[in-house]
């Protein structure tokens, strides 16, 4: 892969000369798109992403920003009271540059040159603003800086991206090596640090950095102004992660209810990716398999995972004080979807469908250091937000049906 960042690294400027040619397309294309800098929404019903639920109110949206929700009074500019209106949804960890090839299968080599690579990542970020998602965390590559970039100039359609760019592992080196590649990625505009802590689950899930290489890890991140989460499967690389002072924990698919505890006491987030990741890859097998560690045997250890990914959810839920987020791990061919994951815990894991949607928004958003800006619908916030037909309160499919979705005051979607 080094020969790959090389590439996207001596062609950044053409890369967003083309990311930048393809948001006129885009642009174009969507009809519903508010060129309005002042506009109203009224809504019958309001989740504001911390738990509360207000009716009949209206949003003045000024400059991209929410200025205030008042009591109804005139014509609004957009009335929304046939659907439930709540903040941008928030999916904490996605890959948005992974795609299948023009033969279906998993683009997996150096043969794809950037442009056409970017642009994949471009569709994937429209379907997932499609959905409802108005800010994502991918973890990460380097194609995501140029289409983060051009999104947050506001010529692209897509969710709020931020990304860690790379990734450190064991074979990054040395405490000193580690803590080198952390600058260098504070260098290069990295919005996070993403640590392999362990091995894949097809792999078994074993640990695979010392204490001192996620010490330097971890403890450089900090000491940059970054935030650094980990994937880490078993309670060992998981304990360590913590202890070298991490900020999120990413899958855990193995872990205990000790080490939960502990996450919860030290205040480490825990996001669990519970379900779309496995089904994306059982319903695609055919198309990962043969790359790499996608092989009978990996799959076999997905499948065995499968029940406790859901156990270790279920126990988290009953932890005090653990604050678990929504991520997904979205992968080729889940980008869109990923309201799926938040549908199964309710339905399967039996979390309540308002601490759902509040893991999806301002919990979410305060895991990213971002709850003074999304998260949440109130005064002073960014103007993101969906409208969804029906009540994800009492049917959390309700999400499925994103007939509305603003970012930052812009309307790319209106089916109402």
């Amino acid at each position: 892969m080094q020969k790959r960042h090389l590439y996207f690294a001596q062609n950044f400027r053409k890369i967003e000369r083309l990311v930048t040619l393809a948001a006129v397309v885009l642009l174009t294309t969507v009809s519903a798109l508010s060129g309005q800098e002042r506009v109203t929404l009224r809504t019958a019903r309001l989740l504001d992403g911390r738990g509360g639920v207000a009716t009949n109110r209206v949003l003045v949206i000024d400059g991209g920003s929410i200025q205030t929700i008042r009591s109804p009074s005139g014509e609004a500019d957009y009335d929304l009271t046939n659907l439930t209106v709540l903040p941008g949804l928030i999916d904490t960890h996605v890959h948005v540059g992974w795609h299948f090839d023009p033969d279906g299968r998993l683009h997996s080599d150096d043969s794809e040159s950037a442009e056409t690579s970017v642009l994949y990542a471009a569709e994937n970020a429209y379907k997932m603003l499609m959905a409802g998602f108005t800010t994502v965390q991918s973890l990460g590559s380097r194609v995501d800086k140029p289409l983060r970039d051009a999104i947050d100039r506001g010529v692209l359609p897509g969710p709020r991206i931020l990304t860690s760019l790379r990734s450190i592992g064991a074979r990054t080196g040395e405490p000193a090596a580690i803590r080198d590649f952390v600058r260098l990625q504070k260098n290069e505009d990295a919005d996070v640090i993403k640590i392999f802590a362990s091995a894949s689950i097809r792999d078994g899930g074993t640990p695979t950095m010392s204490q001192a290489q996620l010490d330097a890890a971890c403890g450089e991140a900090r000491a940059q102004g970054l935030r650094s989460v980990v994937h880490a499967h078993g309670p060992e690389s998981a304990r360590r992660s913590v202890k070298a002072g991490c900020t999120t924990i990413e899958h855990g698919a193995l872990l205990d209810e000790e080490t939960l505890s502990l996450m919860a006491e030290r205040g480490v987030y825990f996001d669990p990716n519970t379900h779309l990741i496995f089904q994306n890859y059982f319903e695609n097998k055919d198309r990962y398999l043969g790359i790499g560690n996608y092989n009978e045997e990996g799959f076999a250890q997905m499948e065995k995972a499968v029940p406790s990914v859901l156990e270790v959810f279920r126990i988290g839920l009953r932890v005090p004080g653990l604050d678990m987020v929504f991520g997904t791990d979205a992968v080729a061919g889940a980008h869109g979807r990923n309201i799926e994951e938040l549908i199964y815990r309710v339905e399967r894991g039996g979390q309540d469908p308002g601490a759902a949607i509040v893991s999806a928004t301002s919990l979410a958003a305060k895991s990213l250091g971002l709850e003074q800006m999304v998260g949440t619908l109130q005064a002073g916030m960014a103007a993101d937000l969906i409208g969804v037909e029906g009540n994800p309160l009492e049917d959390i499919t309700a999400l499925r049906r994103v007939r509305f979705v603003m970012k930052d005051g812009k309307v790319w979607k209106n089916a109402r």
